[in-house]
């Protein structure tokens, strides 16, 4: 396995790095603290191509690769997590099944236009009563005619204040259970679709998570996308994706947390010396520099594997695992270097640590992460 980046993915980082210290990192406390989706921060992506990366050039995408897609969001989640998860579910929980599975006709309604960030996209799939355990969803879809009326409400939906379309999951057929899960292509003007409670979240605060309700939604029968009784499988599958994208977003906020340790212990002075000469500070320092090497070269096989293997559960819940549980002890120490100024929202590394929780939460928690790896290693 090649370890190092291509020259062309090395220009693809320092372009999207500097673009996110210039653009997006200047206004990621501010929009913290606001709670304030962050349109301004989608069209910026929009105009540098960002937001359908693996998508080809001709269904308006960037066209480019997994590990190109993976660079993207953790240099995006560097500089702000709330956008770089914004990119992510655009990317590869809406653009990444409709690529896979949607018609000529809905790759060109939809695909496209979510490819250029002329719409942003987004994912209903968790409900209230049904998390982990996505077969359990309530919301159902009942056939009428040339439409589909969608009844249910989904909720920590990523993108919801915003999104103009959402892929909904939604049971066709209660009676087989999972097997009876159906995923529709729905817009945000569908007659009986309407955004629901703003979640109040611990961190990523502006991402937009909001409530969907589907209050007879009426869904014309040509946005079925694949066919009914496979959205559990296109779920699932999609998942896998996305797990990638949130290892990447992961290693993003862990490397800021680095950056921003090493800054402060060289400037803080105690005891006569600065704080980076203490045996304690550097150990904590080598830890999380650590783990971020080993968190990225993860994440990156698992883009690998995205691009070369049908089936890549495994090395994606790994790199997922990983990075999510480092990007938290990173942002524990990170905190514990600054002390007192690592606890008050005047510094960073609060942001971090509230942002690092998540990824630890969504698209699988690492309960869900460990079940999958322990599945797959009992049958070899």
């Amino acid at each position: 396995m090649q370890l190092e980046l291509s020259q062309d993915h090395r220009l693809l980082r320092d372009s999207v790095r500097a673009f996110a210290d210039r653009e997006i990192r200047p206004r990621a406390a501010e929009i913290d603290r606001q709670r304030t989706f962050p349109l301004d921060n989608v069209r910026l992506c929009a105009a540098m191509n960002l937001m359908g990366v693996m998508v080809p050039a001709e269904h308006g995408g960037s066209g480019m690769d997994a590990l190109s897609y993976c660079i993207v969001i953790e240099e995006l989640s560097r500089a702000c997590a709330s956008t770089g998860v914004i990119v992510s579910v655009n990317n590869s929980l809406v653009c990444g099944p409709l690529l896979r599975h949607g018609t000529v006709d809905q790759q060109t309604r939809y695909l496209a236009p979510l490819a250029r960030g002329e719409r942003l996209g987004c994912f209903a799939l968790t409900e209230p009563d049904a998390g982990s355990d996505a077969g359990s969803i309530k919301t159902r879809a009942e056939r009428r005619g040339d439409q589909y009326v969608l009844r249910g409400s989904k909720v920590f939906v990523t993108n919801g204040a915003a999104a103009d379309v959402a892929l909904v999951f939604a049971s066709t057929d209660p009676a087989r259970k999972h097997r009876g899960i159906s995923c529709f292509i729905v817009e945000r003007d569908f007659p009986g679709f309407r955004p629901g409670r703003d979640e109040r979240k611990l961190g990523i605060t502006a991402s937009g998570s909001r409530e969907i309700v589907l209050d007879g939604c009426e869904v014309p029968a040509a946005n079925l996308l694949g066919r009914e009784g496979e959205g559990l499988k296109i779920a699932l599958g999609t998942l896998d994706a996305g797990r990638i994208g949130i290892a990447s977003q992961a290693v993003g906020i862990a490397q800021a947390v680095l950056d921003e340790a090493l800054r402060y212990s060289q400037q803080r002075v105690q005891f006569g010396r600065p704080i980076c000469e203490f045996q304690a500070i550097q150990w904590m320092l080598a830890d999380i520099a650590t783990e971020v090497e080993a968190a990225r070269l993860l994440t990156y096989r698992a883009a690998r594997a995205e691009e070369s293997q049908a089936r890549f559960s495994y090395e994606a819940s790994v790199a997922k695992l990983f990075a999510s549980e480092t990007a938290m002890r990173s942002a524990t120490k990170g905190v514990q270097i600054l002390g007192g100024y690592g606890y008050i929202n005047d510094y960073p590394m609060e942001r971090y640590f509230r942002d690092a929780k998540v990824t630890e939460i969504y698209e699988g928690t690492s309960e869900i992460q460990r079940l999958v790896i322990a599945e797959q290693i009992l049958q070899t």
